[in-house]
């Protein structure tokens, strides 16, 4: 007995779909995102796994700080006596984890990551200018400055936003001098020296992380037109096979009904050769729609127009078509979308409502695009829909899964008005 099958060996397919939608719902975003959406979570991404990295870094410089609070000679140096820094020690604590609990929202976790680096450098500049001797710029803790240029830099890549660490040298130069510290030759050399390494960081900081997102939004663009260009290469396939194997075979129906009618001699038999030929004929000629649909080059009004045209012509109703505004190009799902519910509402006005005029208004707005379909019927009651017609039912889900609307208007004998619309889209 042969054991069961797994499930991934049976349904590849629902394995990939399972993977993509869990790296969608990581993300928070949905089946249809767009390049920009998905640059936008790998910048926060990269964000969050920057800031998670400060906050360790926090906490090896509280332990160190704690080291100092209890070593009585450093903490003498620093003049750290007394309660009062053991409060700012243990503030420190709360908001370097109060900014670890809101790193993952998209604003306040860098704002909040923000104030509190802030604040990390106002402490540190505190640090290296207290000491009345061997503080400012003899301080052996003025190198640290670098690592919040460096923090500031990878986090926050703005020429503003790295500000705050820049000014912290020519601050911690003003100190010195209001605390009468006299500032050397060789302080002054240590100055340049940290300001042009701190110009040297940010460039080089900057320019890589411009850079690495710049090529990360040309390959979330590339793979987005790389896909595109799968779609429709497989839509021109699919429409060749289908045009050379279908098509072939209801053309051959046609040549063969055409043959037998030739040969029949019953009245009866010979109405209904003449009905199989002209519904061969209805179907190779909504095959030939369907592909023009599928390919790049189809022009949806001129389309529905044509058909307008051809059911004009087959059931002898008087018919108007209204086209307004500037005619664009659309997806081929909201182009299908647009035809199938113009035909439906034509076949309803031709077999159910016996109108005897019937309006199609087609309009491009700036807001998107809008059918309207209006016939002088014996109408109905849309909430009352008997069973087994499905038509209503599959207009209101094609404009569902295009993100439109679809409004029914009628009542038994005032005719019927069927209006969708679908927000602005593009190919």
């Amino acid at each position: 007995m042969d054991s069961d099958p797994r499930p991934g060996d049976d349904h590849p397919a629902h394995d990939l779909k399972a993977r993509v939608r869990a790296v969608l719902e990581r993300r928070n975003l949905t089946d249809n995102v767009s390049a920009e959406q998905a640059a936008a979570s790998w910048e926060q991404d990269r964000f969050v796994a920057r800031a998670r990295a400060l906050f360790y870094a926090r906490m090896m410089f509280l332990t160190l700080g704690l080291l100092i609070l209890a070593v009585p000679a450093w903490s003498g140096y620093f003049g750290f006596n007394g309660p009062i820094s053991f409060l700012g020690y243990f503030a420190m604590l709360i908001y370097s984890v109060a900014n670890l609990l809101v790193i993952d929202h998209p604003k306040a976790g860098r704002w909040v990551t923000y104030l509190s680096l802030c604040f990390d450098l106002l402490i540190t500049v505190v640090l290296i200018a207290r000491p009345q001797v061997g503080g400012g710029l003899q301080s052996p803790l003025l190198a640290t400055q670098l690592l919040f240029t460096t923090l500031f830099a990878i986090l926050f890549p703005k020429p503003l936003a790295i500000l705050p660490p820049l000014l912290a040298l020519p601050i911690t130069t003003r100190l010195d001098l209001l605390l009468n510290r006299s500032v050397t030759a060789v302080e002054l050399l240590t100055l340049l020296w940290y300001l042009g390494l701190n110009f040297i960081i940010v460039y080089v900081l900057v320019y890589l992380n411009e850079r690495e997102a710049t090529a990360h939004r040309e390959v979330v663009s590339l793979q987005g037109d790389l896909k595109e260009l799968a779609v429709v290469e497989e839509r021109n396939r699919l429409a060749r096979e289908i045009h050379d194997g279908l098509g072939a075979s209801l053309s051959s129906m046609i040549i063969q009904a055409e043959y037998i009618l030739n040969l029949a001699r019953e009245d009866g038999l010979r109405t209904e050769i003449r009905e199989m030929k002209a519904t061969a004929e209805e179907s190779i000629e909504e095959l030939r729609r369907n592909l023009r649909m599928m390919r790049d080059d189809f022009e949806l009004a001129q389309g529905l127009e044509d058909y307008v045209k051809t059911f004009r012509d087959r059931t002898g109703q008087a018919i108007r078509f209204e086209r307004t505004g500037l005619t664009r190009k659309l997806p081929p799902d909201a182009q299908l979308a647009l035809f199938r519910i113009l035909q439906e509402c034509l076949s309803n006005a031709a077999k159910h409502a016996e109108a005897k005029e019937v309006q199609v208004r087609l309009d491009f707005s700036a807001e998107g695009v809008h059918l309207v379909v209006r016939d002088n019927g014996k109408g109905f009651d849309p909430g009352r829909t008997p069973r087994g017609h499905y038509g209503l039912l599959n207009m209101r889900e094609r404009a569902m899964k295009l993100g439109g609307s679809i409004v029914v208007d009628s009542a038994p004998g005032a005719g019927a008005q069927v209006a969708f619309s679908l927000p602005c889209l593009s190919a």
